[in-house]
């Protein structure tokens, strides 16, 4: 168990030193990040401005080991960084995550001037790590093989005012054929249902007014408690907090997915019209090779029993194509179940060998040529149903609450953006009066896109609420903060970190 003595009050920072964290990966690596940059500033550190690009005195990269090339990709971003650090002293360079888990002193011995080396299992040990190899003047390399403490009894920087990530599990007891997140996350490990509930609403309290629970596999909670009703036990708890205006969950397995949660789903209020279904084949023979726990028969069925209990529901999914030995008819399966399920959207990835996983030494690997040809079919198909699907949201009138940063041509088109119930996205007429991020909306949607809806006309209605107030106070808070010294060294065209992935949060994707 990480003691408070191994975190920040014992480790002495200036408060011009600054932080930059590099994120790859899941919903999982996202909200680690938070917990980092939580205890970087708790130790003193303060966030470096946007587009520091490596110019700040720690660069932590969370790495994700899931994807192709993915440590080709983190060695190229080392790579660039060594000059800028041999530049300036004092620079400490720290990577985590899943490839740290899994390379430990791989990454040291390829890049000598990485600092420190830490796993998913102790990332509250980093502000320890760098004065440790700042003292020593070498690297630190520490790799806990389980969970030292639950991550959220760690400080957090969270991204967002007015939503939060909460973890109710880490780890994963599935073994699809796929996925290396087991083997570096462990066993499924889940939090009791009163600390989460006490996390939730502390946050409430602080002005956050939607929730989204996270785990590698979120319905599978309650398999370490030994509560098999336990995750529709806690979305009914999570309706009875005043102040919890939405709360969403990712990713479910279709094989935990039990009609206790759809009940609860449909008869909670707060629980959003929204689901996440990874289906990644629509073939039997495909799911038993990786080793998915349901068939086609099974998964269509919880699509139909969700649809008439919640009749406006937005279900998303998880796709690959190309699984060793997929066959067109395997193939022609997936789409079979693609226009029946009529998915809101897709989040559709080609298969690539994942290094460390049984997929990767199949036979019969498809060629590249054949699984491109397959993927441009699988979203051409997709790409028709989510407009189709979009169109019908036409003539609706939907409360939105306000995001932040999710329209990239609201400045110029003089709209705002938001996330219906379903989590669909809006782009609205920006109205007279003052909308901040978490105030919600009422508007009517005029047009549909395959990706986003329009609300073209007048507002109909806004509600300022506690969220935006926190989301003001937060902004207030940002702007009186002292900022780091940066030192004005030139840039070095720095890689651009990978995307973070929108679908599932289990590193399947």
């Amino acid at each position: 168990m990480t003691s408070s003595s191994d975190r920040s009050p014992a480790v002495d920072v200036r408060s011009s030193k600054t932080y930059e964290i590099r994120t790859y990966g899941c919903q999982m690596n996202v909200h680690d990040s938070e917990r980092l940059s939580g205890l970087l500033e708790e130790a003193g550190y303060v966030r470096a401005p946007e587009g520091s690009n490596g110019d700040a005195d720690v660069v932590v990269f969370n790495t994700c080991a899931v994807r192709e090339n993915a440590d080709n990709k983190l060695y190229g971003n080392l790579g660039h960084l060594a000059p800028q650090k041999a530049k300036r002293p004092g620079m400490q360079i720290a990577v985590g995550g899943c490839l740290a888990q899994k390379d430990r002193d791989t990454i040291v011995k390829k890049a000598p001037w990485v600092d420190v080396v830490f796993g998913t299992h102790n990332i509250g040990k980093l502000p320890v790590l760098l004065e440790r190899a700042r003292v020593q003047e070498e690297a630190q390399v520490e790799i806990a093989e389980s969970l030292e403490a639950f991550p959220s009894t760690l400080p957090t920087r969270r991204e967002s005012a007015y939503a939060a990530w909460v973890s109710i599990s880490v780890g994963c007891n599935n073994t699809c054929t796929f996925c290396i997140v087991p083997a570096l996350r462990g066993k499924e490990k889940d939090r009791r249902p009163g600390d989460i509930l006490a996390e939730v609403e502390a946050l409430v309290a602080e002005g956050v007014s939607e929730i989204t629970l996270l785990g590698q596999n979120v319905n599978a909670y309650g398999s370490d408690i030994g509560d098999r009703e336990a995750f529709s036990k806690l979305l009914r708890a999570c309706g009875t907090i005043d102040g919890l205006e939405r709360v969403r969950f990712t990713s479910p397995h279709p094989r935990d997915f039990t009609d206790d949660v759809i009940a609860a789903m449909a008869e909670t209020p707060n629980v959003m019209p929204q689901l996440h279904m990874p289906l990644q084949s629509g073939s039997d023979t495909v799911l038993k090779a990786m080793r998915r726990s349901y068939r086609q028969e099974r998964y269509l069925g919880i699509i139909e029993k969700v649809r008439a209990a919640i009749p406006h529901a937005a279900i998303t999914t998880d796709i690959i194509v190309g699984f060793p030995g997929e066959t067109e008819e395997d193939f022609e399966q997936t789409l079979h179940v693609v226009r029946e399920a009529r998915f809101a959207q897709a989040f559709t990835f080609q298969y690539s060998k994942r290094p460390g996983t049984p997929a990767a030494t199949m036979e019969n690997q498809i060629p590249k040529a054949v699984v491109q040809a397959r993927y441009e079919r699988l979203i051409a198909l997709q790409e028709e149903i989510s407009w189709e699907e979009n169109k019908k949201q036409v003539g609706r009138t939907l409360e939105l609450m306000v995001a932040e940063g999710e329209g990239r041509k609201d400045g110029t088109t003089h709209r705002l953006s938001g996330r219906a119930p379903d989590n669909r996205l809006v782009h609205f007429t920006k109205p007279e009066q003052e909308v901040r991020p978490g105030d919600v909306v009422t508007v009517e949607i005029t047009y549909a896109a395959p990706h986003h809806l329009l609300a073209e006309g007048p507002v109909l209605d806004v509600r300022r609420t506690r969220a935006g107030d926190a989301w003001e106070k937060r902004n207030a808070a940002e702007a009186a903060k002292p900022t780091g010294v940066m030192l004005g060294l030139p840039k070095i065209g720095v890689p651009a970190p990978l995307p973070v992935a929108t679908g599932s949060g289990c590193g399947c994707d």
